[in-house]
């Protein structure tokens, strides 16, 4: 199998449970040191440099708006070495009401069986009016 192979089946397998309502071992795969960069000029976008500054800083003020659990589901995965691309969607609605439904792309870097590094795209106009 090739470092491609082995790195998308690796990132598919951990993203699966994900679609069943467990992000845990998605983000188990992720490293504690992650470089993760949110791009846009939403109140969450910039540079982080761990994972649980990631989930304070981002992740926390996002799920804090959200009505329940958000339905995910896998669009495609690609790679190269040791990219691996991942588009995926959320649907989801918040306390106020507005729907998030959101697309996503994932360039990341897988090094060691660990995602070392992220770059997530979004709709960061949905973002903003979410964070708003």
């Amino acid at each position: 199998m090739t470092q491609t192979d082995s790195n998308k089946q690796l990132v598919r397998q951990a993203f699966q449970p994900w679609e069943q309502g467990d992000s845990g071992p998605f983000f188990d795969l992720v490293a504690d040191d992650v470089k993760w960069t949110v791009i846009g000029s939403t109140p969450v976008s910039g540079v982080y440099h761990s994972k649980q500054d990631l989930i304070d800083r981002a992740f926390g003020p996002l799920l804090k708006k959200l009505e329940g659990r958000m339905t995910t589901r896998l669009v495609d995965i690609a790679g190269e070495g040791e990219k691996v691309f991942l588009q995926f969607t959320s649907y989801g609605v918040t306390k106020s009401g507005l729907k998030y439904n959101q697309t996503y792309c994932f360039a990341m870097v897988v090094r060691n069986d660990r995602i070392a590094e992220i770059v997530a795209y979004i709709d960061t106009d949905l973002l903003r009016r979410v964070l708003a």
